[in-house]
C-alpha cells in the first residue's frame, strides 16, 4: 500500500469539516485552498505538507473547479474511494442548496438589487481574506528556493496580464523545476505524469417545471459536462465558457440573468462554480439544478479519483515530487495574480478598499476571529453603504 500512515481523524470529522467549509467557506477557491491549508495541514495536523502539494498540482493539472478537487484528493488521502466521495459531496451539497433557495427567490422577485449591495461588501472583505490567504499559502510553500520564486513570479504576471490561467504553464513549470532538480537519468518520464492523461421542504422550490422539455434537460445535461470536462482553471475561469453557451449560443438566459448569476456565485460559500446550480435552476427549475451541478463537478471527480492512485504511488520519487513542486510555485503564483484581478473588479470606491483593508487587519492581529462573522459584518456594511449612495 503506497501509504501506511494511519488517519488521526475519523471520515465522520472529515465529512463535518467539509460540510462547515461548503456552509462558510466564503473568498472561492484562493480562500478556499487557503482554509483546506490552514484547517487541515497546520492547525489539525489531519494531513501533510506534501499531501497537501500533491492535492493542489493535481487539482491544477486536471480540468475543472480547483477547490472542489482539492477537498475531493484530501478525502481519497487516507479513506481512498469513499473519502473522496463523500468530501466531495458535503463540501458541494450546503453551496447548491443555498443557490437553488436564491434561484427560487430571483424567480419570484425577477431581480436581486439587495444580493448586489451585499455582494458590494461581501465582496471587499473577501479580497482582505484571500490576500492573507495567498500570502501564507506563498510563505509556507515556495520558501527561498530561487527557481521556485521565479516560477512563482512568472505565473503571477501572467495571470494579472492574461486574467486567465494555463494549463501549458503550469506543465512548463513543472517541467523545468524537474530538470533542474532531477535529470532525467534518474527519473522516467512515463512516471512524470500519471494522471495527466487523463430536500428542500418548500415543493414551489423544486420547481419542477413541465415546460422544461426533456431535450432541454438532455442539452442541459451534455453542455454542463463539457462544461467541467474541458474547461481549466479556478473559479471565474469557467465564465467566459459559460457566456457563451448559456447567452450566446442557446439563449437560455439573458444579459442581466447571467450577471446576477455570477453575483449570487460570489456571495454564496463553497466552490465559485456552483453558479451553475443557479443558472440550471433558472433553466429548468430544480431537475435542471440537479442535472446541471452534477454534470459539471462528476468530470472532475473523476478527473481526481483516478489519477490519485498513482500521485500516492509514485509521488515521492524525486523526479515527481520536482514535477509537483513547480506546478505548486505556478499554481500559488496564478493564485497570487488572481487576487490582483478580483481586486481590480472589486475595488469600485474607496469604501470597498476600506473594507478590505479593514477585514486584512483585523485577521492578521486577531487570528481566532471566524470569518463568518466577517462576512456577515461586511454584507450588513455593504447593504448600508449601497442604500446611502441610492438615497444620495
Amino acid at each position: 500500500m503506497e501509504n501506511n500512515i494511519k488517519a488521526t481523524y475519523s471520515l465522520r470529522e472529515l465529512i463535518v469539516y467539509f460540510l462547515k467549509l461548503g456552509t462558510w467557506g466564503f473568498g472561492g477557491p484562493v480562500a478556499l485552498a487557503g482554509y483546506m491549508h490552514r484547517d487541515l495541514v497546520e492547525r489539525k495536523n489531519w494531513i501533510s505538507e506534501e499531501d497537501y502539494r500533491e492535492g493542489m498540482a493535481l487539482a491544477q493539472l486536471a480540468p475543472g473547479p480547483l477547490a472542489a478537487q482539492l477537498g475531493i484528493y484530501i478525502g481519497y488521502v487516507h479513506y481512498r474511494l469513499l473519502g473522496a466521495t463523500l468530501a466531495g459531496l458535503a463540501f458541494v451539497f450546503p453551496s447548491f442548496i443555498m443557490v437553488v433557495i436564491l434561484g427560487f427567490v430571483y424567480m419570484q422577485w425577477q431581480g436581486i438589487p439587495q444580493m448586489q449591495a451585499v455582494f458590494y461588501g461581501v465582496g471587499a472583505a473577501v479580497i482582505g481574506i484571500i490576500t492573507l490567504s495567498a500570502c501564507k499559502l506563498t510563505r509556507k510553500s515556495i520558501g527561498s528556493d530561487k527557481y521556485l520564486w521565479g516560477i512563482y513570479l512568472v505565473s503571477a504576471a501572467y495571470t494579472i496580464w492574461q486574467e486567465d490561467e494555463n494549463i501549458f504553464l503550469f506543465l512548463s513549470a513543472g517541467t523545468i523545476y524537474w530538470l533542474l532538480k532531477s535529470p532525467p537519468q534518474s527519473f522516467r518520464l512515463s512516471q512524470a505524469k500519471p494522471g495527466v492523461t487523463k430536500a428542500i421542504g418548500l415543493p414551489m422550490l423544486l420547481n419542477i417545471s413541465v415546460n422544461t422539455s426533456g431535450q432541454t434537460l438532455w442539452q442541459i445535461l451534455l453542455y454542463f459536462t463539457k462544461a467541467g470536462a474541458f474547461v481549466f482553471g479556478s473559479g471565474l475561469a469557467i465564465v467566459p465558457f459559460l457566456y457563451g453557451g448559456v447567452v450566446k449560443e442557446y439563449g437560455w438566459l439573458n444579459e442581466q440573468q447571467f450577471t446576477d448569476a455570477v453575483a449570487v456565485a460570489m456571495i454564496t460559500p463553497g466552490p465559485v462554480v456552483i453558479t451553475v446550480g443557479f443558472i440550471g435552476y433558472l433553466i429548468g427549475g430544480f431537475p435542471g439544478a440537479s442535472i446541471a451541478a452534477f454534470a459539471t463537478f462528476f468530470p472532475c471527480y473523476l478527473f481526481t479519483v483516478l489519477p490519485a492512485p498513482y500521485f500516492r504511488k509514485y509521488g515521492k520519487h524525486p523526479g515527481i515530487k520536482a514535477f509537483v513542486d513547480g506546478v505548486t510555485a505556478a499554481a500559488i503564483g496564478a493564485i497570487s495574480g488572481a487576487v490582483i484581478v478580483l481586486g481590480k473588479r472589486t475595488f469600485t470606491d474607496g469604501f470597498a478598499i476600506g473594507i478590505a483593508l479593514f477585514t486584512a487587519g483585523i485577521l492578521w492581529k486577531y487570528k481566532k476571529v471566524p470569518e463568518p462573522l466577517i462576512i456577515l459584518v461586511a454584507a450588513v456594511i455593504g447593504l448600508i453603504v449601497k442604500s446611502v449612495i441610492n438615497m444620495s
